[in-house]
């Protein structure tokens, strides 16, 4: 049973990790090409344009639940509302470009299409719902020097810190800094959270046969219960990748399966201590109604569209990797082992202490 669980987590790994290579690749370039001060400026205000921009942006960013806050909450402090500020918050840690390659190879193009949509349509639901609540005290703008508060919900890449402004010497430079922060904070960030993933994925595709969840793997009921508890669990949306294609296999709906894929990585405990104090408890409510209502309408939506058609998700997902070489597949998982253990960094120390 183990040795099956995990030769079917390394098939999850190497047909993911050349996508999730390449992912983390342009994750690096937007983080170095797109700077803060930009962001700002762009979602400036209250209205539903700014909260669309903010539900946008934030979709391609490369920010975790925890990595989006101090961001999120710097934007709402320097002049953006709270829905723009809220649809920001949203948007990046829903997906993300490394996650979107991801969803691409495990769960076929129809529901990588329908996430990333998904996506951006919770943000930006979510954000005109707590945009159009009267603010009951005056925003934390007042206080134009006072830091970001810092969520701790993560250690080391995710420490709760605004990503640093890329460096405006040279494009050179600038992308060199973001590839740094892709291979080094991101995937410090998601290396843990992807392997318990893949793992926990191995187990329902070993473990569960097919029809065992398809009884009640559809439903508002079932939907419900995938957003309540994927709405204070901390994953990232790459990590939860794996899983959700663990539970497609296992006979859930595709339409339950977005709502875990959404909900899981726009939210955690911390995100939601943070969100009370800077916005008051009444933008907290709106939030969540916000989050599990659009959610579980969507997931909702696409059962019906896809009973309506007839059509499988899961038909499409062996032909999206198929063409690909195993050695690459090999040589990509490879090259991602090496960036996330750091063996350089290690040696490097080693030599520093030695030298000491």
């Amino acid at each position: 049973m183990i040795t099956d669980i995990l030769q079917a987590a390394l098939q999850l790994a190497l047909a993911a990790a050349p996508w999730l290579l390449a992912g983390l690749a342009v994750a690096g370039a937007v983080h170095a090409l797109l700077p803060q001060q930009r962001l700002q400026a762009w979602l400036g205000g209250s209205s539903a344009g700014a909260t669309a921009r903010g539900a946008v942006a934030g979709a391609p960013l490369p920010l975790c639940s925890c990595g989006a806050i101090p961001a999120a909450m710097a934007l709402h402090r320097g002049g953006a509302g709270r829905g723009p500020a809220t649809a920001f918050l949203i948007g990046s840690p829903g997906i993300g470009i490394d996650s979107l390659a991801i969803s691409y190879v495990l769960l076929g193009p129809l529901m990588a299409l329908v996430r990333g949509l998904g996506a951006v349509v919770t943000a930006l639901a979510t954000g005109l719902l707590v945009g159009a609540a009267r603010s009951p005290r005056a925003p934390a703008a007042a206080d134009p020097g006072a830091e970001a508060p810092r969520a701790r919900c993560c250690e080391d890449s995710c420490s709760g810190e605004p990503a640093p402004a890329p460096s405006p010497q040279t494009f050179r430079t600038r992308l060199r800094d973001g590839l740094a922060y892709a291979f080094g904070d991101i995937l410090d960030d998601i290396r843990l959270w992807l392997v318990l993933g893949l793992l926990v994925a191995g187990i329902l595709l070993v473990a569960l046969p097919p029809d065992t969840l398809a009884a009640w793997g559809s439903g508002p009921a079932i939907m419900l219960l995938m957003a309540l508890v994927g709405i204070p669990m901390y994953l990232c949306a790459t990590a939860a990748t794996p899983i959700a294609a663990g539970l497609l296999a296992a006979g859930v709906s595709p339409g339950t399966v977005l709502v875990f894929l959404l909900a899981a990585p726009i939210t955690s405990l911390a995100t939601l201590g943070v969100y009370r104090r800077e916005m008051g408890n009444t933008a907290l409510v709106r939030y969540l109604l916000g989050i599990v209502a659009s959610t579980i309408v969507l997931g909702l939506s696409l059962d019906l569209a896809l009973g309506y058609t007839g059509f499988d998700p899961v038909t499409g997902v062996e032909a999206t990797t198929e063409w690909l070489p195993h050695w690459l597949e090999w040589a990509a998982l490879i090259a991602l082992v090496l960036a996330a253990t750091h063996p350089l960094r290690v040696l490097r120390r080693l030599r520093a202490a030695r030298s000491a």
